[in-house]
Formats: C-alpha cells, sequence, structure tokens
C-alpha cells in the first residue's frame, strides 16, 4: 500500500532521513520505533507532505505522491494524527470534527462517520458541544484521532499517540487503534511507547538517527535482545 524507497529528507543543512526503505502492507499495523531525534516524526511529515524529500520516493497504491502538497494527500487517502495533537483548542469538539471531513462533500457520510467516531469515543459525544482546548489530553488525543478519522483515510499516521497520558489511557487509547485497524484502515504507527506499539504491531522497523537498522515481525523484534536492551527497558 505504501512504499518509501531510499528517502532522504533535510531540515537546511542537517540530514535528517538517511535512505530509508520501508512498506506497508494493506491491513497492518506497522510501527517505527527508536529514541528521540531518530526521525520518525520527520518520516511521517514527509509521507503526509509537511515537508518535501530531497531524494527518494514515497508510493502510495501505485502513485508517486512525494513532494505532493499535503491536502492532496489526504484527498488521497492519507491522515495524520500530529504529535502534540494538534486541535483546534478555540473550537468545539464538533467543529474540529466537521474540519476533519473538509476534503468531502458527501453530508449522508459525513454524519454516518461522526456517528462511527462517536462510537468509538462515546466521551467526545458528552463533549461535543465543549470546546476542545479544554478537554483532558486524553480526551484531546481522541479529538485528534476522531478528526483524522473524518476524511474517511485507508492509511492513518499516527504519531506519539501515548504521549503524555496515564497509563490507563494509553491501554484505552491503544485499544482503539486495534479497533480502528479491524474496521479496515491500516496504520502506520511511530511511538516512543515500544512495548505498547510491538504489542498491536504487524511488523516494526528501528528508526536511528535517520537509518533503519532494523526491520521484522513485531513479535520477534520484542524479544530480541538488542532491542529489549534499547527500547524496553531490560
Amino acid at each position: 500500500m505504501l512504499e518509501l524507497k531510499d528517502l532522504n529528507v533535510y531540515y537546511d543543512a542537517i540530514h535528517a532521513i538517511k535512505g530509508i526503505s520501508l512498506e506497508v502492507n494493506q491491513g497492518e499495523i506497522v510501527t517505527l520505533i527508536g529514541a528521540n531525534g531518530a526521525g520518525k516524526s520527520t518520516t511521517l511529515r514527509t509521507i503526509s507532505g509537511l515537508l518535501k524529500p530531497k531524494s527518494g520516493t514515497i508510493t502510495f497504491e501505485g502513485k508517486d505522491i512525494a513532494g505532493s502538497k499535503a491536502h492532496e494527500i489526504v484527498r488521497n487517502g492519507i491522515s495524520q494524527v500530529p504529535e502534540g495533537r494538534r486541535i483546534f483548542a478555540e473550537m468545539s469538539v464538533m467543529e474540529n470534527l466537521d474540519l476533519g471531513a473538509f476534503t468531502r462533500k458527501d453530508k449522508d457520510g459525513i454524519k454516518a462517520d461522526v456517528k462511527h467516531v462517536f462510537e468509538l469515543f462515546p466521551r467526545l459525544e458528552e463533549r461535543k458541544n465543549q470546546i476542545a482546548g479544554t478537554l483532558s489530553g486524553g480526551e484531546q488525543q481522541m479529538l485528534a484521532m476522531g478528526r483524522a478519522l473524518m476524511s474517511r483515510p485507508r492509511l492513518l499516521l499516527l504519531d506519539e499517540p501515548s504521549m503524555g497520558l496515564a497509563p490507563l489511557l494509553i491501554k484505552e487509547i491503544f485499544n482503539i487503534i486495534v479497533d480502528i485497524n479491524k474496521a479496515g484502515t491500516t496504520v502506520l504507527l511511530v511511538e516512543q511507547n515500544a512495548n505498547m506499539a510491538l504489542s498491536i504491531a504487524n511488523r516494526a522497523y528501528v528508526l536511528e538517527t535517520g537509518r533503519i537498522t532494523l526491520a521484522g515481525d513485531a513479535k520477534e523484534l520484542a524479544a530480541s535482545e538488542e532491542v529489549r536492551k534499547a527500547y524496553l527497558g531490560g
């Protein structure tokens, strides 16, 4: 479904992504793990059109999307839940969800998707008229995910969904990611909490200073001594 080939990305003179290649098959949950500053968020931002690669290709469903504008990529079927939520704090929950569907014109479909988001996140329905900035961190994360789902993505990019959340909420968010995937959305997940990420993923890539150093089945990587020492606390 998604293939990155020899991707190189720079921030001015800094070579942030150094020739990485990875793939995500339809229906999978694939996770990118690595330390802070390894280039995980940069990879997602490049896929979703917020950064332009210097070289290399990004192919989504057979179409080269490297260098496409961000709104075109959303139209193509990729949606990102950014690191730090980035909800529209001054707007209501409902207005945030409506904005998630900005590329769509099918009113009935939008209505059905709002209903689906409320089934996934009942707390959002209870707070649908509340100003988004007054929600708790966990509720804001739910809103950011709900907003991304409103564009009906076939591929969902999740950037650090557990950041700053209490352990119980992290579990809830990860259960919902599994539900979203089971309902037919492919997921590429960037996550600091490697234990949780590997527990739900099919496959994983380990990123170190802009390079992929390990790749394979998520369960096998979770059992590997190298990964355990570096990312799983022993």
